[in-house]
């Protein structure tokens, strides 16, 4: 009885539904093999973006660690300048309390505070140099910019 059911299985199918099934099947096939040729090629595209990416990592960390190596630097500044205003305030009432404190200091003590402020003298000097360096150059590339910005209208507009 088990022979006959098998037999009667394999009649339902025609030879013309065979080959359609076939054909699915390879289309099938052909449909999927594209999909994994996309896939390494995405793989691929990913993995080059990874080490790109990679490579920017060491000019991000070291902007970071630029960037808080100078908010340490700025930080000691403020803290700093938070202790001479505190040193400076005094008595409020008091508006030459500053100049009585310099009054009451000794001459090696004088000279020591004559040391640090002609040294922060000297830092602000170079900020300000620093600056007009800077303001020189943004302008240059400024009016350079703007010539070419002109230069381009001119162009355009002949």
């Amino acid at each position: 009885f088990g022979k006959m059911a098998k037999a009667n299985d394999y009649r339902k199918y025609d030879l013309a539904r065979l080959q359609v099934e076939i054909e699915e099947e390879r289309e099938l096939k052909e449909m999927l093999i594209g999909s994994v040729c996309d896939l390494r090629c995405t793989v691929a595209e990913l993995q080059e973006r990874l080490r790109s990416v990679d490579g920017e990592g060491n000019e991000w960390k070291t902007r970071f660690e630029t960037q808080v190596e100078l908010n340490g630097q700025l930080e000691r500044q403020i803290s700093h300048i938070q202790q001479r205003l505190e040193s400076i305030k005094g008595n409020p009432v008091d508006r030459l309390a500053f100049i009585r404190l310099y009054e009451d200091m000794g001459l090696e003590m004088l000279k020591e505070h004559l040391t640090v402020l002609t040294e922060e003298k000297t830092g602000l000097h170079n900020q300000l140099k620093n600056c007009h360096l800077q303001m020189e150059q943004e302008g240059k590339a400024f009016h350079k910019t703007n010539d070419e910005r002109r230069a381009y209208l001119t162009e355009i507009a002949m």
